[in-house]
């Protein structure tokens, strides 16, 4: 593989500390945002470049060998989700059989393209991708026109829940006196967000990545069991069960995330260090 020089599409919260951990490791990396360099706490090693991603020539593309994209819709709907996943995907997509350097392009996808929603177990390489939201259909439609446009180097990681020490809403949730009662038999999944950035710089940075990651933990929970846990840990009232939902629901992703990439193997192993940083 030739010297690795990597453009990071979208400075958020996933975005930048990916940039920020490639430079930190020592590797040619540019961060890409629309906004200006000194709204992101970016790392003195890295490169920073203003631009839309729409507005991106092969000429200003031509030195990269990878390629993320991590971006957020500026509104979460459909059209949000047409005007940046889909719209950049499609955009890039027209430019691939100029990207004469281009190794690799990876997006970071969502693993709402499977909506299925009665418990069962999701798998990369068997499970059928039926999405039911809009929003969704319009994720998998980006995924599939980096696929079709650049196949082999095209690698799609999709996360669960994303959550960490500031992205506390089940926490928040635990806090609550008066909660809400909860179904017996909803089933998530979730990844830290420290995780998601090193599987990114991984997969970005590996010499033979899968074309697919289900980028999540090891261990599905019942949103009711995570919330009278979490409600024990902080000596909280558990919520109580809504004996009108009694269905299974939701879905239990199966991870294939090399285990050594998660620091965070489990939602108990993420939430004990969210609780520390609390303190």
């Amino acid at each position: 593989m030739s010297k690795q020089n990597l453009l990071i599409i979208g400075q958020g919260d996933i975005g930048l500390p990916v940039t920020n951990k490639l430079a930190q490791d020592g590797l040619n990396v540019t961060g890409l945002a629309r906004g200006e360099r000194y709204d992101y706490a970016l790392d003195d090693k890295a490169t920073f470049k203003q631009a839309d991603a729409l507005t991106l020539t092969v000429q200003a593309l031509q030195g990269f060998t990878h390629i993320a994209i991590i971006v957020t819709p500026d509104e979460y709907s459909a059209s949000g989700y047409q005007n940046s996943y889909l719209a950049i995907c499609q955009y890039l997509a027209n430019l691939a059989e100029n990207l004469t350097s281009l190794e690799r392009i990876v997006f970071i996808s969502s693993t709402g393209v499977y909506g299925q929603d009665n418990g069962e177990w999701i798998d990369k390489d068997t499970t059928p991708m039926t999405p039911v939201r809009a929003a969704s259909k319009v994720i998998l439609q980006a995924e599939q026109s980096l696929q079709q446009s650049f196949n082999d180097k095209a690698v799609i990681i999709r996360p669960s829940g994303i959550y960490g020490r500031t992205r506390l809403m089940r926490l928040r949730k635990a806090r609550e006196p008066q909660k809400e009662p909860v179904a017996v038999s909803h089933w998530s999944n979730r990844i830290m967000d420290r995780d998601l950035v090193n599987i990114i710089a991984n997969v970005l940075t590996m010499e033979s990545p899968e074309p697919i990651y289900l980028a999540t933990d090891y261990a599905p929970v019942t949103t009711l069991e995570l919330g009278v846990w979490l409600s024990e840990q902080i000596d909280e009232t558990p919520p109580g069960i809504d004996k009108e939902k009694t269905a299974v629901t939701g879905k239990r992703l199966h991870s294939n995330i090399p285990l050594a990439w998660l620091d965070y193997p489990d939602w108990q192993a993420g939430y004990c260090d969210i609780l520390r940083h609390q303190a």
